[in-house]
């Protein structure tokens, strides 16, 4: 189930009747939040006085969404899902663009984390390494590299260091 309401202690605004992926509130003022309920596509609720209404459905994976991260400074949305890929999403003039970010990896994604810069992010896999990924200007694309060893099980959280080079991951 998934929860959207005025924590701790105060009232649940909505409630949803399915199991939801990585709710990822607005940085900014926490009056929306980012969260996929459990398919392929990621929902916006924003905040209006006590509702929480649907304002924006993003829809481009081809699998289940497993994790989604909202930038504070750039309010971008990252996700990635099972599909074996990420998305980058950009709003300008209110509606939310994809790029698709191709993370080269065999099994789903299963984590995504942007760094304190903001200038890439990592994803974790089932393919045992995690991807980092960052924009390259003069092919105007997102590019991965991989991290592979020494991890021996599926990575299942992400977390980057201040310093915005040292990267934790969880397996």
């Amino acid at each position: 189930m998934c929860y959207c309401g005025e924590f701790p202690g105060g009232p649940v605004v909505r409630t949803l009747d399915s199991y939801c992926q990585g709710p990822a509130f607005s940085p900014w003022d926490r009056t929306q939040i980012a969260l996929s309920p459990s398919n392929h596509e990621v929902h916006i609720y924003k905040k209006n006085g006590g509702q929480w209404v649907k304002a924006h459905e993003l829809k481009e994976h081809n699998g289940h969404i497993t994790g989604i991260d909202w930038a504070p400074e750039s309010d971008r949305i990252v996700t990635c899902g099972a599909d074996r890929n990420a998305y980058v999403w950009s709003q300008k003039d209110g509606v939310w663009k994809p790029t698709l970010v191709i993370l080269r990896i065999n099994r789903a994604a299963t984590f995504v984390k942007w760094s304190p810069l903001e200038n890439k992010f990592a994803v974790g896999s089932g393919a045992r390494l995690i991807s980092v990924c960052y924009f390259e200007s003069e092919n105007d694309w997102w590019v991965s590299k991989h991290i592979k060893k020494p991890i021996h099980s599926m990575v299942l959280s992400l977390d980057w260091h201040p310093n915005n080079v040292l990267l934790a991951a969880g397996s």
